[in-house]
């Protein structure tokens, strides 16, 4: 706690009358244009290592980066975060892109590979149910890159699958049809700070660098002039 409050202290201090103008405009509204979709592990700082501003990106993170399936057989009780914050950001916010970034050396993913019935903890066992097709994916063979280590071979097709997931929502299938809303996968490795991301084209991740990044952005434009968008994970 000593850590944060000197922190606020020196933003205030030091770094709030830099930003002075743009929280003034803040104030009247955001428009974001991506929804980033990460997890709660505090190693992870999407903001540090994409270096964006505030309003950039409209952001939810939760244990493991995971996007329960859309099920319209459940009572619509308006309590599932993740369904509010995809619904809000596509259809309040206008978001045109949704990235889904796992990382490494993931607790949720070792714990999915342990075995989700070892936890003892009731809520945390129950959530990470929304992995359990990763692990089946992992089982099966597939591999979304050469990456040694298992767990983090987990991560990354834990990836794929959360895209997967986010592609069964009707808001998100709507605005994919329509050529208006993209699907990408981002993977971040914390020993290196290399963010991947995953290529439809290579089906596999590769770590952004100034080449990738303008292939990725060659081929957003030419998504973007060409018609409806599929999920980068298949």
């Amino acid at each position: 706690m000593q850590k944060l409050l000197q922190g606020i202290l020196n933003f205030r201090r030091n770094v709030a009358p830099g930003y002075a103008e743009t929280f003034a405009k803040l104030a009247l509204g955001q428009s974001p244009d991506t929804l980033l979709i990460a997890c709660s592990d505090s190693r992870v700082v999407p903001n540090l290592f994409a270096s964006t501003e505030p309003g950039d990106m409209f952001v939810l993170r939760n244990v493991a980066n995971l996007v329960p399936p859309y099920d319209d057989s459940r009572p619509d009780t308006g309590t599932e975060s993740e369904g509010a914050a995809i619904e809000f950001s596509v259809r309040t916010l206008g978001i045109s892109d949704i990235i889904v970034c796992g990382h490494s050396e993931c607790g949720g993913m070792q714990a999915l590979m342990r075995g989700r019935e070892q936890i003892p903890a009731r809520n945390l066992r129950a959530w990470l149910a929304n992995g359990d097709r990763s692990l089946f994916r992992y089982r099966a063979g597939e591999r979304a890159s050469p990456e040694p280590d298992a767990v983090n071979q987990l991560s990354q097709l834990n990836v794929l699958q959360q895209m997967d997931h986010l592609a069964t929502y009707p808001v998100i299938r709507e605005k994919m049809d329509a050529g208006k809303l993209r699907l990408h996968g981002w993977w971040f490795e914390i020993s290196t700070t290399i963010v991947h991301a995953w290529d439809p084209l290579e089906n596999r991740f590769v770590p952004i660098d100034e080449m990738e990044a303008e292939r990725i952005m060659q081929r957003l434009h030419a998504e973007s002039s060409g018609g409806p968008q599929a999920s980068g994970s298949r």
